[in-house]
């Protein structure tokens, strides 16, 4: 079982420790640290990035770099859910674009929990981005 907690610290912002014992500071105001909506894109980012930086590493794909960046649209009235996600993944290294788009892929439908969460409201897309490095 995973936990997690959030402590007030002032105004809208909260201490937040999780199972992992690490600490954020989150702020509804995005004053003092991230918003729990930008938390989520995080989190979505980082899940579908370890997905994919593991494929390739199975693979033994040289890739040199990998970024992951989320742009996301809210619905206008509350509550105001993610309506449309875009993920950009930008790889370095002379990679398979095969590969790649393979990795991507099995993340999406197979692999990432937080996108598999976040699909319920939200309809995810994504483009790849290669730089050789």
């Amino acid at each position: 079982m995973i936990e997690a907690r959030a402590t007030w610290i002032s105004e809208h912002q909260f201490n937040a420790v999780a199972s992992s014992g690490h600490s954020i500071v989150v702020d509804g105001d995005s004053k003092t640290g991230n918003s729990p909506m930008e938390l989520l894109l995080i989190g979505l980012c980082g899940c579908t990035g370890y997905d994919v930086a593991s494929i390739l590493g199975k693979k033994r794909e040289p890739f040199t770099s990998l970024e992951v960046r989320a742009e996301a649209d809210k619905a206008a009235s509350p509550p105001s859910v993610y309506t449309h996600i875009r993920l950009v993944y930008k790889v370095g290294g002379k990679v398979s674009h095969k590969a790649v788009e393979d990795a991507v892929r099995l993340s999406e439908e197979k692999y990432c929990s937080v996108s598999a969460m976040l699909k319920k409201t939200a309809k995810i897309s994504y483009t790849i981005e290669y730089v050789e490095k």
